[in-house]
C-alpha cells in the first residue's frame, strides 16, 4: 500500500515538474500580450522583457536632449535661481566682473558654474570627481590639474564633504591669483566656527562673512581674499 502511494506521489510530482517547465519556456519566449498595443505590428521575442511592460530595449537619449530636459525642469530652475541670487551680491560688490576667470569646485550637476555664466561670468570652470558634460569637467579638487595662480575667483558649497579639507583649501588657494577671491559656503554657523574655518586658509584673509540663503538652506558664506604669503 505505502509502495503504490509513493509511486502515485512521484507520477504527480513529475506532472507538476512538467507543467512548471512549459509555463516557463512560454514566458521566456512570449511577451505579456497586456503589454502591447492592439495598432502595434506583430514582432516575435526570443528574449524576456526587461519589466512586464518593457518588451524592447530603451532608446538611448541624447546628451543635449537629456540636458535641455534636466535644465528646464523646475527643480533646476529652483537652484539655479538659488545660485544667481547668491552671485549677484558678490557681483555688486565688484568681486565678480565679465572678464574674472571663475573656478567652482565640488560643482555637483553644474547649478553654480551656469549661475555665474548667467550673471555675465564669460570664463566659468568648474570640477567634480563625476563629470557633468558641458558645465563640469572631471577631476580631484584635492589635486586640481590648473597651474598656480590661473583663476581670479574660487567658489565651494561642498568644504565640509570634502575628505581632506586642508588639503581642498590648499589647492583652492594655490589655483587662485594674488589679490584674487575664495568662497565658501557653510552651514549656518557663529565666530567660532568661521574662525576655525579661516585657520584653514593659510594664504588669505577673511574680508565678508555673511549669512545667507542658499538651495533653500541657511548658510553662512565666508569671502577670502588671498594674499602674497601666509598670514
Amino acid at each position: 500500500m505505502e509502495r503504490n502511494v509513493e509511486k502515485m506521489l512521484n507520477r504527480v510530482s513529475v506532472v507538476f515538474i512538467s507543467i512548471g517547465t512549459v509555463l516557463m519556456v512560454i514566458m521566456i519566449l512570449q511577451t505579456p500580450k497586456t503589454c502591447i498595443s492592439p495598432e502595434a505590428p506583430s514582432k516575435p521575442h526570443t528574449h524576456f522583457p526587461r519589466s512586464t511592460c518593457d518588451s524592447s530595449p530603451r532608446q538611448h537619449l541624447p546628451l543635449p536632449k537629456k540636458n535641455a530636459r534636466i535644465w528646464s525642469s523646475k527643480a533646476w530652475k529652483s537652484r539655479l535661481s538659488s545660485f544667481s541670487n547668491y552671485f549677484l551680491r558678490f557681483r555688486d560688490l565688484g568681486f565678480l566682473q565679465k572678464h574674472t576667470k571663475a573656478l567652482c569646485l565640488s560643482a555637483g550637476a553644474g547649478h553654480a558654474p551656469m549661475a555665474l555664466s548667467n550673471i555675465g561670468l564669460a570664463d566659468v570652470t568648474a570640477v567634480e570627481l563625476v563629470d557633468s558634460i558641458p558645465l563640469v569637467k572631471r577631476a580631484d579638487p584635492h589635486n586640481l590639474p590648473f597651474f598656480d595662480g590661473v583663476f581670479d575667483f574660487a567658489f565651494t558649497a561642498h568644504l565640509a564633504e570634502a575628505l581632506f579639507p586642508w588639503r581642498f583649501v590648499e589647492e583652492m588657494e594655490r589655483t587662485v591669483r594674488r589679490g584674487g577671491f575664495c568662497v565658501v559656503a557653510v552651514d549656518e554657523c557663529g565666530g567660532d566656527d568661521v574662525r576655525d574655518i579661516a585657520r584653514l586658509f593659510h594664504k588669505s584673509k577673511v574680508v565678508d562673512v555673511a549669512n545667507v540663503t542658499l538651495e533653500g538652506s541657511k548658510r553662512t558664506s565666508i569671502l577670502f581674499k588671498v594674499q602674497d604669503s601666509p598670514t
